[in-house]
């Protein structure tokens, strides 16, 4: 007699459970994720709830600064770099009122190269350092400068060790369709203003 349900998954968390802590741990409030992943509040309520359950967490703040990783992840086996450098600036994100009128200006006007937009969310090349425009309402927040390192597993560790307070820990920002991902974590400067650490893990066949 086969046992009834689903087949157990082989990660700590389920795929839809890994989508919910990565937004946790960038920041979003359940109403955010649930208008994004476009599910309802209470099915992201209960994502959370099964991932403390499952992780042995007391309160959905601790999963910020939780340093999973998906089990399948092309972050899996990094750490361990012996000096952490910061790279090139990788992006800089600024807030717009109204994307479309962002796209067709810094797409058409200034002719910067598009790369890809999602939602109210779009991104240009310059030169080698992406721009990245997000649509907000009301007061916005000073540009955030990302800094590129190699790994960020090891320059968050030893950031932390300087004296850096992380806001959470590394978590998957975005995954491309050939299977690069992009992993970030913020920081702030002794201005309290926003500074990350970004970098990109490649699947095997592409490393």
């Amino acid at each position: 007699m086969g046992t009834r349900g689903r087949p157990r998954h082989p990660d700590v968390l389920t795929p839809a459970e890994w989508q919910v802590v990565h937004a946790v741990r960038h920041g979003m409030s359940n109403r955010e994720i649930a208008r994004r992943r476009g599910v309802s509040v209470d099915a992201v309520k209960f994502h959370v709830a099964n991932a403390l359950m499952k992780l042995g967490l007391d309160r959905r703040a601790e999963l910020r600064t939780w340093r999973g990783v998906p089990a399948d992840s092309a972050l899996q086996g990094q750490g361990g770099a012996e000096m952490v450098q910061l790279g090139a600036i990788g992006q800089i994100a600024r807030p717009v009122s109204d994307i479309q009128q962002a796209v067709d200006f810094y797409g058409g006007v200034l002719g910067l190269p598009h790369l890809y937009t999602f939602g109210d969310l779009a991104f240009f090349d310059c030169g080698g350092t992406r721009l990245f425009l997000s649509a907000t309402e009301g007061p916005a927040d000073p540009s955030i400068l990302y800094f590129r390192v190699d790994d960020i597993q090891s320059a968050y560790d030893e950031l932390r060790a300087r004296g850096v307070e992380f806001e959470q820990a590394p978590h998957l920002i975005h995954k491309h369709d050939n299977g690069i991902e992009e992993w970030m974590a913020f920081f702030p400067d002794p201005d309290g203003q926003l500074l990350a650490i970004m970098a990109q893990a490649a699947p095997a066949d592409l490393a």
